[in-house]
């Protein structure tokens, strides 16, 4: 039996063990790093973050996950208490107490501060955000392709929880992870509420076939910024890239899948609900992609 695997997979690191974490204008060390239980993202998963990553004294692609975080904020009515400029600030401060120069890997977490009350108005958290950097050293490891299994939990309607937002309530996305581990795969395969093919509950979902790569319409998605950044690749490099609505026939069918994020850019997927998709290794199109991706990176 193989061993389970996750997205977020990496090589074990002791200097992890004495990080130091940003906690509202102050880096402490990791077990001084604590919120009250009154904090309203403790309580009711009020609040928003991003995942960022570090490669070569660079976060790749930071103006858009800084446009993300504060979009992010802004629909939810948070104010971050920071300008974009005093965040970069915040995320420097905690490299540089870290001693990381590359491979990094950032969660950058806004809540809406402690409440008086323990109950849900936003009015209770009357103290101002809490504002929180994690920040570890992370080589991914993923041993071998991922294996999906198509979950019942579904990507909703933006009316319900958009989920385009990147907020800290998961729970529907970790049920779905939930669903697949108890089927024997590492991570759900979420459908829309069409029936659809949509992503995966962390990640970004491609398929490829003849030569062509698909995703979703990204109607009912994260907006993934790598996600978007293997589009453009995509059309620059005259790959044919498809944004459409396909079913699972077409999944199973496929040459190859590989997931998109911001920990592991390209991961590959050998299985889909037991049936071997291509070979059931990283396919040509992934490691193109995968060479491409990097050289962007590089050019930051």
């Amino acid at each position: 039996m193989n061993e389970r695997v996750t997205t977020h997979q990496a090589e074990e690191d002791a200097r992890n063990e004495a990080l130091l974490i940003y906690l509202n204008d102050r880096v402490v060390p990791k077990a001084e790093a604590v919120v009250s239980v009154y904090d309203s993202g403790f309580m009711l998963g009020d609040g928003v973050w991003e995942g960022l990553r570090l490669y070569n004294g660079v976060w790749a692609f930071l103006d858009e996950h800084l446009d993300r975080l504060f979009e992010a904020a802004k629909a939810i009515d948070l104010d971050i208490g920071k300008t974009r400029e005093e965040v970069r600030t915040a995320l420097e401060q905690t490299r540089i107490a870290n001693e990381m120069t590359t491979n990094a890997h950032a969660r950058l977490m806004v809540t809406r501060g402690p409440k008086t009350r323990p109950f849900q108005h936003p009015s209770l958290s009357q103290s101002g955000p809490t504002f929180v950097i994690i920040m570890e050293h992370s080589q991914p490891k993923i041993p071998r392709p991922i294996k999906l299994a198509t979950v019942p939990h579904l990507r909703g309607l933006p009316m319900t929880q958009d989920p385009k937002l990147n907020s800290h309530s998961k729970l529907n996305c970790i049920l779905a992870c939930i669903a697949a581990e108890k089927a024997g795969a590492d991570e759900g395969l979420m459908l829309d509420v069409n029936g659809f093919v949509n992503t995966t509950n962390a990640c970004n979902f491609f398929i490829v076939r003849k030569g062509a790569v698909w995703t979703s319409t990204g109607d009912y998605c994260m907006n993934g910024i790598t996600r978007q950044k293997v589009i453009d690749l995509c059309r620059a490099n005259d790959i044919p890239v498809f944004e459409r609505n396909y079913s699972l026939v077409d999944t199973y069918g496929a040459d190859e899948a590989f997931l998109t994020g911001t920990f592991g850019a390209q991961t590959p997927v050998s299985h889909i609900d037991g049936r071997q998709i291509g070979t059931g290794e990283m396919g040509p199109m992934t490691m193109r992609l995968r060479e491409l991706y990097k050289k962007l990176v590089d050019q930051q």
